[in-house]
């Protein structure tokens, strides 16, 4: 992977980085994510895409973070899961496919089109079948960070699902080259922390306060600090996921 980030110059360069842990690409797939184009762009908290809508026209996030929510009557929201850098929009195996859930931009945000590395993985043309693999590899992976909220919304304490989440978003930042070990990118608001980890914005801000005093986690201007990484690890039995016996993923550090 460190081979094609000091190779590739790209605009969708965090998406190719992430497609490459996940799978060896082949020379072709390299140059079909290279010569992708048509940036836009759009600011925060505009709605991507509703529930039950057909499904957006594919696309990988170059920058900027967004959500896949759920509210209830009440205007109460439930973050599902985010979408973040480098990972993809509307690329889908499912045929006349619909979204799950509403997406919603948190942050301004750039895309730049996919159509044609959906062309390829709707194909059977030999030449991309390692773009597939690694795409299906991808849809293993959201499936295994849908199945953590579960587990952190179910059964894990305050302390113990932010501590996840904070490691979860470190390592899927870390498989686009925008994270390291013990710090990455965080530009979420308390707000969206706790709709996240289904608590209060006042509890949210209470753990933060906890994980600092304690010399665990440091957040601050927009960017996060994980202190002692293999601590809040044990603390919140972060593992992460493991979705092909054939084809694991590179470690990250």
């Amino acid at each position: 992977m460190s081979a094609i980030r000091e190779r590739t110059a790209c605009r969708a360069v965090a998406a190719l980085n992430r497609l490459s842990s996940l799978a060896d690409l082949s020379e072709a797939s390299i140059r079909l994510i290279q010569d992708l184009s048509d940036l836009s762009s759009i600011p925060a908290g505009v709605e991507l895409g509703s529930e039950r809508e057909a499904a957006l026209r594919p696309r990988f996030v170059l920058g900027g973070w967004a959500a896949r929510v759920r509210w209830l009557p009440d205007g109460r929201r439930q973050i599902l899961n985010f979408i973040l850098p480098g990972e993809s929009i509307g690329v889908c195996e499912r045929p006349s496919p619909l979204s799950l859930a509403t997406m919603v931009s948190l942050t301004p945000m750039q895309f730049i089109d996919a159509v044609p590395v959906q062309r390829a993985l709707n194909s059977t043309d030999p030449t991309f079948a390692d773009l597939r693999d690694a795409i299906h590899m991808a849809a293993s992976l959201d499936e295994a960070f849908l199945l953590s909220q579960v587990l952190r919304l179910g059964r894990q304490t305050a302390y113990e699902r932010l501590c996840h989440l904070l490691l979860e978003l470190r390592d899927r930042l870390s498989m686009c080259g925008l994270g390291e070990e013990t710090h990455f990118p965080l530009p979420l608001t308390q707000e969206t922390l706790a709709d996240a980890t289904g608590l209060s914005i006042v509890h949210i801000n209470r753990v933060l306060q906890q994980l600092r005093r304690e010399g665990l986690v440091a957040v601050h201007g927009g960017r996060a600090r994980l202190l002692q990484p293999e601590l809040l690890r044990t603390i919140a039995d972060y593992r992460k996921p493991l979705v092909s016996a054939e084809a694991p993923l590179r470690p990250l550090f």
